[in-house]
């Protein structure tokens, strides 16, 4: 018997020598584009600036969707696109309402079988936020991409039409899948628990303290490491249980530090507060005391640092958490612990369930 191969464009033939005669099995390969909805939200990636020299100054979210697809043709090249308009805001504006309502329709998507991949656009000052509270709550391990752009696309080297071609690229990718919630920015492809906005005028704004897990290069996506921590499928956390989330606070460590403001957020409610500390999450003396009251009245009170990258507070280091209850934030900077508060305080918590959630997640 001769086996002899074949190949035309889009099948795959196998020509068969048997006896009697030549016979041909042509079996098609699979060229099914994948279904990416693109979810937009507003921000700097539907911005407008007044001239193409401002790339600074400009308006954010005035740009609808179908606009931002129609910008970029060659998505067709690599999926089948639809859009929908949740917000047209700037992310400095996002509340948690804003973030349960994307997250809910990010979850229905997520359940339909003609839905492959979710790129969702949003401004950059909350970007890191967002995509780490879906990486909490979303149970799927479709690819879900978060993306903006440093630069309005009226602006000269506009970043936004190349960074939206990666995120699609990225959620019709089958190695994205099980990987979280990604952010794709600057042709680097982030977790994004890890992600933070280290500068707010250059399109390399944003990097993780452990490194990216991988890049885009001309629509192909390049893997090198995988998340750690649990996400998605693997998260205690469901956004359809949660109907609301828990006031969580931040006050900020400097020198000359009040108790001021961590007694005006227990006062108005917050059932957490996040102290972005110095160094590794260090608390000035004279609001210890404080600190020690407010978590005798049940208010959490986490351990956070105010160091760009790679911020990580050490439990028992600088402060006896032990002792007092507190909670330490892990390597989270001080909004992604607060998102994790969120999440967590939606349910009664004891501080070592919750710290035991902050060494997890």
């Amino acid at each position: 018997m001769k086996i002899l191969h074949r190949i035309v464009p889009g099948l795959a033939a196998i020509a068969l020598l048997l006896p009697g005669g030549l016979q041909a099995r042509e079996t098609p390969t699979d060229t099914r584009l994948a279904n990416v909805v693109i979810l937009a939200t507003g921000g700097t990636i539907a911005g407008a600036g007044a001239s193409a020299a401002n790339s600074a100054t400009y308006q954010a979210a005035k740009v609808p969707v179908d606009k931002l697809i129609a910008g970029v043709p060659e998505l067709k090249d690599l999926a089948n696109v639809r859009g929908e308009q949740v917000f047209q805001i700037a992310s400095e504006s996002f509340t948690n309402d804003h973030l349960l309502q994307l997250g809910k329709r990010v979850g229905e998507l997520a359940k339909q079988g003609d839905v492959d991949g979710i790129v969702i656009t949003h401004g950059t000052d909350t970007i890191e936020e967002t995509a780490y509270f879906l990486n909490l709550v979303i149970h799927s391990d479709k690819p879900i991409v978060v993306v903006g752009s440093m630069r309005p696309g009226t602006a000269m080297s506009a970043d936004g039409m190349l960074n939206l071609y990666n995120a699609v690229a990225v959620a019709r990718s089958p190695e994205a899948r099980g990987k979280g919630v990604l952010v794709a920015m600057n042709d680097e492809i982030h977790t994004g628990r890890d992600v933070s906005k280290m500068i707010n005028i250059r399109t390399e704004a944003f990097k993780s303290p452990w490194g990216a897990l991988g890049m885009v290069v001309e629509g192909k996506t390049y893997w090198f490491r995988q998340p750690a921590k649990r996400h998605t499928t693997a998260s205690e956390f469901d956004i359809d249980r949660i109907g609301t989330l828990a006031p969580v606070e931040i006050a900020y460590g400097y020198g000359n530090l009040s108790d001021v403001a961590y007694r005006a957020f227990a006062q108005a409610g917050a059932k957490a507060i996040v102290h972005a500390g110095t160094g590794n999450g260090s608390v000035a003396s004279q609001v210890v005391p404080a600190l020690q009251e407010l978590r005798g009245r049940g208010l959490h009170i986490i351990r956070s640092s105010r160091v760009t990258t790679g911020g990580f507070v050490i439990r028992n280091a600088e402060q006896p958490d032990d002792k007092y209850d507190w909670v330490v934030a892990h390597d989270l900077n001080p909004q992604k612990a607060r998102i994790l508060a969120a999440v967590a305080l939606t349910q009664p918590r004891d501080a070592k369930d919750l710290q035991r959630i902050f060494w997890e997640y």
